[in-house]
Formats: C-alpha cells, sequence, structure tokens
C-alpha cells in the first residue's frame, strides 16, 4: 500500500485528510484507510471504540489547497470542480466524454489518458440490480467500492463514450444508482446476474453489440458484517458532529457502528479529521 500499517495493539491518534478506503479482494473483503501518514487495517477495528473528529479543515484533492470551509463537492474546492478535468462532466456522465472526437472541455491530454481506455459496462447486485461503468476490464474494485454482493461484466468497451452509450440505453430499464440501506442490510436481488445480463444485452444498441461479453466474469463479494444490523442512520461529519462509537461492520466505503450510524468514508473525501481508538 507504500504506508506502514499502525499498530492495533495500543491507543492510538492520527490525522489527516479523507481519501476514500481501499479494499482488498478476499474472504471477506479487507479495508484500509489511508489518513495523513498512515495507513489504517479498518477490518481489525472492528469490536473497538473509535472516535472520529473534524478537524475544521479541509483539503482540496485536485490542488491541495487547505481550506478552513467544507469543500464544494466530490472532494473539491468550488474553483476546481469548475476548473479541474478530474472533475469534468465524463466523470459522473461517461456518454458525455469528447476525447475520441480529439474535442477538448478541459485538459485534451488528461482526458485523453482516462476516456482513451477500454471501459466495462457491468451489472452489479448492490441490494438491487444496478448498472455501471468503471475503467479498464477488472471492474472488481468497483464493485467493493459499492459495496455489491455480486457482479457481473456486460460489456469491455474501446473508450469511455461507448460505455456511456450503453449504460444511458441501459437506464432506461435498470437503475444506476446504489440505495445504501438495502447494500448495508445486504439485500439481494432475486434474480441471478447471469439472468440479469442476459435481459440486459437485449437492451444494447445495435452498433455496440460487439461489445458484449459473452460469459462475462463474476464475483460473490462477502463483506466484515454481522448477520443482524440494528437500525441504520446516516451520519455526517462537521466541525459540530462527533463520530465515537464501536464499529462493527464494514461495506464498501460505509463504517458500519454499534448504534446504527452509518458513515461514508468516500462521501467526506478532503475533510481533514482527528481519528482515535
Amino acid at each position: 500500500m507504500g504506508l506502514p500499517l499502525v499498530s492495533q495493539d495500543t491507543i492510538m491518534i492520527i490525522e489527516g485528510p479523507l481519501t476514500k478506503i481501499t479494499n482488498g479482494l478476499q474472504d471477506p473483503v479487507q479495508a484500509y484507510l489511508n489518513l495523513g501518514k498512515d495507513l489504517v487495517h479498518l477490518n481489525a477495528l472492528i469490536g473497538k471504540t473509535i472516535k472520529v473528529k473534524s478537524t475544521g479543515f479541509s483539503t482540496c484533492k485536485a490542488c491541495k489547497r487547505q481550506r478552513d470551509e467544507p469543500l464544494f463537492r466530490m472532494g473539491f474546492c468550488k474553483p476546481c470542480f469548475f476548473e479541474s478535468p478530474m472533475a469534468g462532466d465524463f466523470i459522473l456522465h461517461p456518454e458525455k466524454s469528447m476525447a475520441h472526437t480529439g474535442k477538448v472541455d478541459r485538459d485534451l491530454k488528461i482526458e485523453s489518458d482516462i476516456q482513451l481506455q477500454p471501459h466495462t459496462v457491468y451489472m452489479a447486485d448492490s441490494g438491487q440490480v444496478k448498472v455501471g461503468v468503471t475503467a479498464g476490464n477488472k471492474p472488481w474494485n468497483r464493485w467493493m467500492d459499492q459495496g455489491a454482493s455480486a457482479g457481473k461484466i456486460l460489456a469491455i468497451t474501446d473508450n469511455r463514450y461507448e460505455a456511456g452509450m450503453i449504460e444511458v440505453a441501459l437506464k432506461a430499464h435498470y437503475s444506476d444508482k446504489t440505495h445504501w440501506r438495502k447494500m448495508l442490510q445486504g439485500n439481494r436481488s432475486e434474480q441471478s446476474l447471469h439472468e440479469v445480463t442476459e435481459g440486459a444485452k437485449k437492451h444494447v444498441p445495435d452498433e455496440l453489440i460487439h461489445f458484449i461479453q459473452a460469459d462475462g466474469h463474476e464475483s460473490q463479494i462477502k463483506y466484515d458484517m454481522p448477520e443482524q444490523l440494528p437500525k441504520l442512520n446516516w451520519i455526517k461529519l462537521n466541525g459540530t458532529v462527533t463520530l465515537e462509537d464501536e464499529l462493527i461492520g464494514l461495506r464498501g466505503q460505509y463504517l458500519v457502528f454499534k448504534s446504527g450510524l452509518a458513515w461514508n468514508v468516500r462521501g467526506q473525501e478532503g475533510l481533514e479529521v482527528e481519528m482515535s481508538w
């Protein structure tokens, strides 16, 4: 991972800006959090009371400037959200990719590096069936980030735009969102992903049908979560809200606590926090 693992045997206090959780595909998934100069193995903290509080500062993931105000969106300050190529429309809307036409949006080189590579269109079971797009041809990291119980490759395209156009066609029939409560509760679709992908193939536009994978890779994924969960409530940290509770489970980008609090770490990317246990 590039950082030394923090010892779990003594009282620790660490600090830094939040980044997305890194998940490793094991049984169950192993979750790690880079915080400042430290790497925390979150699975090792299950059963322990941890405390997380905001320092009152945030760090933009694009310009790296520290600010004493909340970030604007997606871990970006307001100027970077509207100017950085890492926050372009194509990030959330692959069908708006333009690099394959040679047309620049914010920075053609960066956009080309991201967009002009194979992309995977997949179907996942994240509490309900959903369609999604991710770069590369190994989407299980994306499935773990979303807390999916299973994922299956539907198509592998030559670029991001083509994958986005398949996704647009399928969004008329399948959700592209993850319902966080259903996901954390481990709800499963009544249909198998084989059945789902076979049905989804019928909705792929004719000009893109050659990207369909006859029998795309499928993964079943297990998480470090209890069988029974308390009633779940979403929590967002800020200058007045401090989290202090016993960690009982990990799934996707969420930490789940004994009281039922569910904290989406990636949703607060860039927020500087102090974490202790």
